[in-house]
């Protein structure tokens, strides 16, 4: 099933929800688990500002890595530097590169006009990526995040008991119930 996950995290407050249902799936399947932080930069008129610092960008990789090992996980990381806007990109090549099986991110909710002015980057890599993706709920952790997910790859399948598959465009309004 899955030997190669990659796990996308940023420094937000749940990111920790991608990393447990990561290492739910890597116990159940013996799959290694490699964490990526994207360092992220704005580009304004004239200059680009990091969104933070070295030490930052370091201390949420180490806790992402530190509990996969904590949890028996076969774990590295690695930071990448990019602008905001190659976000989606360098994750999904990272996941490309290191042939991953399963790629696990934690969408942030936006309301309409946010999602508008703003895409989320899990809407970005899961419709460009060719690698498997797993949505886990902001709220989610664990084992019960990892059956209650949504994983969206070349033919969307969803897991847990009241999910359902299919087309999010004929679905309501575009979105599939149960969907991030």
């Amino acid at each position: 099933m899955f030997k190669r996950i990659l796990v996308a995290v940023d420094s937000g407050p749940t990111r920790m929800s991608s990393v447990h249902s990561a290492a739910a799936l890597a116990r159940l399947t013996g799959a290694r688990v490699r964490v990526l932080h994207v360092a992220a930069f704005a580009a304004t008129l004239a200059t680009v500002v990091p969104l933070e610092d070295d030490a930052e960008a370091q201390f949420v990789l180490d806790e992402a890595v530190d509990l996969l090992r904590r949890s028996g996980v076969e774990t590295d990381g690695v930071i990448v530097h990019a602008l905001t806007t190659q976000i989606p990109g360098v994750i999904s090549e990272t996941a490309a590169e290191w042939q991953a099986d399963l790629l696990v991110l934690a969408p942030h909710h936006r309301d309409l006009l946010g999602a508008l002015l703003d895409p989320r980057v899990s809407d970005a890599v899961a419709h460009t990526g060719r690698t498997s993706v797993l949505l886990v709920p902001e709220n989610g952790r664990g084992a019960s995040a990892a059956s209650t997910a949504r994983v969206a790859g070349p033919r969307e399948i969803a897991l847990g008991t009241e999910a359902r598959c299919g087309s999010p465009s004929k679905q309501e309004g575009g979105r599939a119930p149960g969907t991030v």
